[in-house]
């Protein structure tokens, strides 16, 4: 790491802890205890890149029955706060149909909230098997889907292909927490209309999602206005 001054943040639990095997694999992507079904590992290892994308670093300490500490050093800016105040862009409105899907049920039901703020009706599919068969039934109907990259048993990449299968128009924003490299890359290329990175917020989904169905003949371009 680099020499310097680092905000140091440690972030303490009271659980069951983690064993000496586990530790070294936490921040590895698809890792998990979980039960089958009951999560891909993929929060650890999506923390650890949004860390190291802001040139810091991520430890972590455990003790099976006492629970773990997280050790996370961001780089201070020298730069002084700005007296004055930014305003905020408030997200826009829109309308339409769109369809969610990522296995992550949190994420589904935030951005579902999300989405029904801004004025969109919202399909929720918790597995792209599940996205196929809605998709058949409301084609007619959904003007965007929002597709996780990373799921099990059928990841975003197939899921994307079988979409495009049933409807070479499909409208599809991509999310992911890793950068736009490898199969996310691939997929844009392919025609996925976007893509946005997680943690993202109301206010970049909003406009993501503006830019793709004002570019979108078949959508019925309905007013788009800023939330008052």
């Amino acid at each position: 790491m680099n020499p310097g001054w680092y905000v140091k943040i440690n972030v303490r639990d009271t659980g069951i802890g983690m064993t000496e095997a586990i530790l070294p694999n936490i921040f590895n992507p698809f890792f998990t205890t979980k039960e089958r079904g009951r999560g891909t590992g993929l929060g650890l290892s999506s923390a650890y890149g949004i860390i190291k994308k802001h040139r810091g670093f991520i430890k972590a300490a455990s003790r099976v029955g006492k629970g773990s500490v997280f050790t996370i050093f961001l780089p201070a800016s020298a730069s002084t706060v700005p007296s004055k105040t930014i305003s905020m862009l408030e997200p826009l409105r829109g309308a339409g149909t769109i369809m969610v899907v990522d296995d992550e049920r949190f994420i589904v039901e935030i951005t579902g909230e999300w989405l029904q703020e801004l004025g969109y009706q919202v399909i929720a599919a918790p597995s792209g098997q599940e996205a196929l068969a809605l998709y058949e039934i409301h084609r007619e109907a959904v003007d965007l889907v929002i597709l996780d990259m990373v799921m099990p048993g059928m990841d975003g990449g197939e899921t994307f292909d079988r979409l495009q299968a049933i409807d070479p128009d499909v409208n599809v924003l991509l999310i992911s927490g890793y950068g736009l490299d490898g199969k996310a890359e691939k997929i844009r290329d392919q025609g996925c209309r976007g893509f946005i990175q997680k943690p993202f917020t109301i206010i970049q989904l909003s406009e993501k999602i503006k830019s793709i169905l004002a570019e979108s003949p078949s959508h019925k371009r309905s007013v788009v206005r800023r939330v008052e």
